[in-house]
């Protein structure tokens, strides 16, 4: 056999593969970068980032989530970071920043020990052990809360939004998130219930919850009211038009009076319909698709209110809210069918008519009505609200609830190092590790402040080895407070939540030993931005 034997290519062309410790290193670093990219966020002395999108749109946000999707990351292990944040967004609405900081912690943490040639299975291992005792500690140490706690759960809110732009109003906003939460959640929060609905003017003070729903349409005849009392409101979501053929026909006129009949015939189509809805006693309708402009002559000449081509998600809050039922067939609509509410009228809001829906019986769905001076603003308000009724949902849900300002975390580490000490073996490395991870969050807090971390650290550990499990950091006067006295309290699911996620992905993460990149056609390095070394494409 000859000496210069052919190198065999199982790949094709122009993939890139990295193996063994350098696919790790890489994999860590770029979970390590993304971390660091939303760390400076974290509390209420965090700050925002600007994010200029390939259009030229602006977005100022103090808000993990956010910033991960619109930063439109490329490296396939840091996507999996942002993952963690879309998980803790669509579960519970709030915590994102903590998830995807715990989670470089971890990979930072893993690091030191793969550099000390722990196999990364021992490590991973460890990890689950440490995930799974940390739920049990947290549960441990919640504190019972139900939906007559009116001032834990405004507390809650409040610290949802302390950090974020809107916390000049933040009395203001936590009062309304808890009030619309406690109206739509009899049996079953659905986030959906809650309709928030932004408008550029006034001030975030401005803000009000409207016991119904409030939708960007106006009525579309001059001739209707603007303004109608005691309605009964039907939803209906087929067109009020003629159809047209499904096929292509033509009808032959050959006479002019045989036009003038084909017109009021027409005409008697229409009026038919309008009179259905006459019948059913209905003077409002909401209908989802085109209405005719010789029906709404015939509507508003009746006195009855129309507005058209809604979205199907504003179909399903109005019937939630006033209790009527979507109908799709006309001649089906019937009494029975019809909604109520005291008020509807137009509103004109800024620049834009709306038309508003109050004074519902039981309304199960509402609507917060966000105003702020700038678009930023108002954007920046509206992602506040979302994550305080995300917050104060996650807290009746579960019933428990913790204090913040990093005591959890801290508290976490000290019985974590406790449990790693009843084990033998490498896997007790791994849970000190972990441990040692959950630091970041009260440091962070200290970092973000402008204190020292190391002074802060120290302090608040010996304060939870003398027993106080609330003792956190304030990031205002830089001492060791009492987060439970100072009003710092978020739900216990934000913090399971996000310590079994970043778990998750860091144990996925530390499993990969070989990536293998096909070839892109943009870009260079397969589709990395050029001039960064591959693993940190970002």
């Amino acid at each position: 056999m000859s000496k210069d034997v052919q190198p065999i290519f199982i790949l094709p062309e122009g993939t890139q593969r990295t193996t063994g410790k350098n696919a790790q290193r890489n994999n860590i670093l770029a979970g390590k970068l993304i971390s660091e990219t939303v760390r400076t966020t974290l509390g209420p002395k965090g700050m925002d980032k600007m994010i200029v999108g390939s259009m030229g749109d602006v977005t100022v946000t103090n808000d993990g989530v956010t910033i991960l999707q619109e930063m439109q990351i490329e490296h396939p292990a840091a996507k999996m970071i942002v993952e963690v944040a879309k998980t803790q967004e669509e579960e519970i609405g709030d915590g994102t920043t903590t998830a995807v900081v715990v989670a470089g912690e971890l990979l930072k943490q893993a690091e030191e020990l793969l550099e000390q040639n722990i196999h990364p299975t021992v490590i991973v291992r460890g990890y689950r052990q440490a995930a799974e005792k940390a739920q049990e500690i947290l549960k441990s140490i919640a504190e019972n809360v139900s939906s007559e706690d009116d001032e834990i759960l405004k507390k809650i809110a409040s610290t949802a939004i302390c950090g974020k732009g809107a916390e000049s109003a933040k009395e203001k906003l936590s009062e309304l998130a808890v009030r619309a939460v406690k109206k739509v959640s009899d049996e079953e929060f659905n986030k959906d219930d809650i309709k928030l609905e932004k408008k550029t003017g006034g001030a975030i003070e401005d803000t009000e919850l409207i016991e119904g729903i409030v939708i960007e349409k106006e009525i579309v005849h001059p001739g209707m009211p603007k303004q109608i009392k005691n309605c009964k409101i039907a939803l209906i979501d087929s067109a009020l038009e003629i159809k047209n053929t499904e096929i292509d026909a033509k009808i032959s006129i050959t006479d002019p009076s045989q036009m003038q009949a084909f017109l009021e015939q027409e005409e008697k189509m229409l009026q038919t319909m309008v009179d259905k809805v006459v019948k059913s006693g209905a003077n409002v309708i909401f209908c989802q698709k085109g209405v005719d402009d010789m029906a709404q002559h015939f509507l508003a000449k009746k006195g009855i209110v129309v507005a058209r081509r809604l979205k199907q998600s504003d179909m399903k809050a109005i019937s939630r809210a006033t209790g009527a039922k979507i109908v799709s067939n006309l001649d089906d609509l019937n009494e029975k069918d019809l909604g109520k509410a005291g008020t509807v009228e137009e509103r004109k809001i800024g620049e834009d008519e709306m038309i508003f829906i109050t004074e519902c019986e039981n309304p199960k769905s509402v609507t917060v009505l966000v105003r702020g001076g700038t678009e930023h603003i108002v954007d920046e308000a509206k992602r506040a609200m979302t994550d305080a009724i995300g917050d104060v949902a996650a807290a009746l849900k579960v019933g428990k609830v913790v204090a913040g300002a990093g005591a959890p975390e801290t508290e976490l580490a000290k019985e974590l190092r406790k449990y790693s000490e009843s084990l033998s073996g490498r896997e007790q490395l791994a849970v000190k590790a972990f441990a040692h991870a959950m630091e970041i969050i009260p440091k962070t807090l200290a970092e973000n402040a402008g204190l020292d971390p190391i002074d802060i650290l120290t302090e608040i550990k010996s304060k939870h080895e003398q027993g106080q499990k609330w003792a956190g950091v304030d990031a205002f006067t830089g001492k060791i407070i009492d987060s439970w006295e100072f009003g710092v309290i978020e739900p216990l699911n934000i913090k399971t939540q996000a310590i079994s996620s970043a778990s998750e992905v860091t144990q996925m993460i530390l499993r990969i030993d070989d990536v293998i990149a096909g070839s892109k056609e943009a870009g260079p390095a397969g589709g990395m931005p050029a001039g960064m070394p591959p693993g940190m494409g970002m």
